[in-house]
């Protein structure tokens, strides 16, 4: 290698040769904190695990108890399946996965295979993919399960005035049916305003809260009480006995047909495909982060 003419100055202050090798470790620390790969998470960390509830954990401690050859599996959404026993590792992660793919509406994949964990940190945000193409999305039937075209529901917006779903294609739509009556949805309700605060200033992402079984008054007068800065889009429900949500072509819908339970809550892409669903609550919405900017990144 060659050095510069001043590097060749054997007069340099004894302070700043002194120097070089500190500023030299220095950068060298820097540089490997920034391509170092994702720590691997201990085996035994169940908490580690994402979007792993408590049930799904306590099953996961069962795993880590039971005879080998065994493998745990898990889904984004909160999905898991585990085998033991198996005559080889591999038998082992195909079992994990077929039982997972039984409970979960999404792509399952390895989490631990016996002593090791094989989780791809990586690529755990992509899972929602394949996304449709618009062509694809056209041809897609109407309804709430992935890869079917959500209903064209008729909301009134913040402002009062008519809100089509139809009308935000172009548009990611992260759709979220609740009660104040819910128990579930008013815990896990403050954890949109972290996701949604993520977002802040970026118009090709919107956030929609619709309320079930109570009017927008009172679940308006619910946020304000303990001052979640989420705006409601009305879904003309006016108390517990109203169980029908309004379609934008003039029919009504029962809001058992969309939410089987509440909270429920959907991921539209941005020709109006549902891309993922959750019914029932999340451990950590803000865990979904990623899995959002990947989705915005598809066009």
């Amino acid at each position: 290698m060659q050095t510069s003419p001043i590097d060749k100055q054997t007069a340099s202050p004894p302070r700043m040769r002194s120097s070089l090798p500190y500023f030299a470790a220095m950068l060298a620390l820097i540089a490997a904190a920034f391509s170092a790969e994702p720590r691997a998470a201990k085996l035994a960390d169940s908490a580690a695990i994402p979007h792993l509830d408590a049930r799904g954990q306590a099953a996961y401690r069962e795993f880590l108890a039971a005879e080998p050859h065994r493998a745990f599996a898990i889904a984004p959404g909160g999905g898991w399946g585990w085998s033991q026993d198996a005559a080889t590792p591999e038998m082992a992660q195909a079992q994990a996965h077929a039982t997972c793919s039984q409970h979960a509406r999404q792509t399952c994949v390895p989490y631990a295979v016996d002593t090791r964990v094989v989780f791809d940190a990586r690529a755990w945000p992509t899972l929602w993919r394949p996304y449709l193409s618009a062509a694809a999305a056209a041809r897609a039937p109407t309804g709430t399960l992935r890869g079917e075209r959500f209903p064209d529901l008729l909301l009134s917006a913040p402002n009062g005035r008519p809100w089509r779903l139809s009308g935000q294609r172009s548009k990611v739509v992260v759709l979220h049916f609740w009660g104040s009556w819910c128990p579930s949805c008013v815990r896990e309700l403050p954890q949109f305003e972290s996701l949604q605060s993520a977002f802040k200033g970026r118009n090709d992402i919107v956030f929609v809260y619709t309320q079930a079984r109570e009017s927008a008054a009172t679940a308006r007068q619910w946020l304000r009480q303990r001052k979640l800065a989420l705006a409601l889009h009305d879904s003309g429900v006016q108390d517990q006995r109203d169980s029908q949500f309004r379609l934008a072509d003039g029919r009504a819908i029962a809001d058992r047909d969309i939410a089987p339970v509440f909270p429920a809550t959907y991921v539209l892409d941005r020709n109006g495909v549902v891309v993922f669903s959750l019914l029932g609550s999340a451990r950590d919405w803000t865990e979904y982060e990623p899995f959002l900017r990947d989705l915005l990144a598809h066009r």
